[in-house]
């Protein structure tokens, strides 16, 4: 036998090394998902906890909230678990009195989608606060639109009517317009954007002021135990 066959035969054929890969990429697969379902509930479970203490910020002198649904025409506290498909929250004082709602909307930015949660005071028709949930903006200039805090001020008492405009950087005069970012314009205007489109979107969904949903109550031992989809949950520190 001659070297060369003899190499040959040393070789593994093409259906073991196939085989091999396969097997291999079947056991990544398993212990990839293994991973991600074992740190779902607890990436979950801090997307909910940002998410709330996002709320308290955009909605000041709120003091519990909970989450209100969109269902068959009018607005309805949500208690069922489950996908998160037309809510909003509604924020309460400590008598229990309505305050605010906290809505979220998103749409692109000039990297990526940008999630936005902001205050909304429907009597007064302003918004009150605004808070990034979600962005991958270029660093060190579109991630100014939540670590610039001038930027993030200019929503702190902001009129929606006849909607948000936002101008050049020292320019604005009127109480509907925010200052941009220099150098992030596009970043600014779609953080504008989103807001506009999602008041719109919940315009004629919300309640005439004085009808907005009431703040159920529910045992101190529930609310502890997290049952329910969300019960009125107390600011942090309360």
């Amino acid at each position: 036998m001659t070297i060369e066959q003899q190499s040959l035969e040393q070789e593994p054929s093409s259906t073991k090394l196939a085989l091999s890969l396969a097997f291999a990429g079947l056991i990544s697969g398993i212990i990839i998902i293994s991973i991600f379902e074992a740190t779902l509930p607890t990436i979950t479970a801090n997307k909910a906890r940002e998410l709330r203490e996002a709320v308290f910020k955009v909605l000041p002198n709120v003091t519990s909230m909970q989450k209100l649904q969109f269902d068959n025409g009018k607005l309805r506290v949500r208690t069922e678990k489950g996908a998160d498909e037309d809510t909003i929250y509604g924020g309460y004082g400590s008598q229990g009195q309505f305050i605010g709602y906290a809505v979220e909307g998103a749409g692109p930015g000039f990297q990526d989608t940008i999630r936005v949660l902001y205050g909304y005071l429907p009597e007064q028709r302003k918004i009150v606060g605004m808070e990034i949930l979600e962005s991958r903006e270029t660093p060190g200039l579109g991630d100014k639109i939540f670590k610039d805090m001038a930027f993030v001020a200019n929503f702190d008492d902001l009129s929606v009517d006849p909607k948000i405009k936002a101008v050049k950087k020292g320019t604005k005069s009127a109480p509907y317009e925010i200052d941009s970012i220099t150098g992030a314009t596009i970043s600014a205007k779609a953080v504008v954007r989103i807001i506009n489109e999602a008041r719109v979107r919940w315009e004629d969904r919300l309640p005439a002021p004085g009808n907005e949903p009431k703040l159920e109550l529910v045992s101190k031992k529930a609310a502890d135990e997290g049952k329910g989809d969300t019960p009125p949950t107390p600011a942090p520190g309360n």
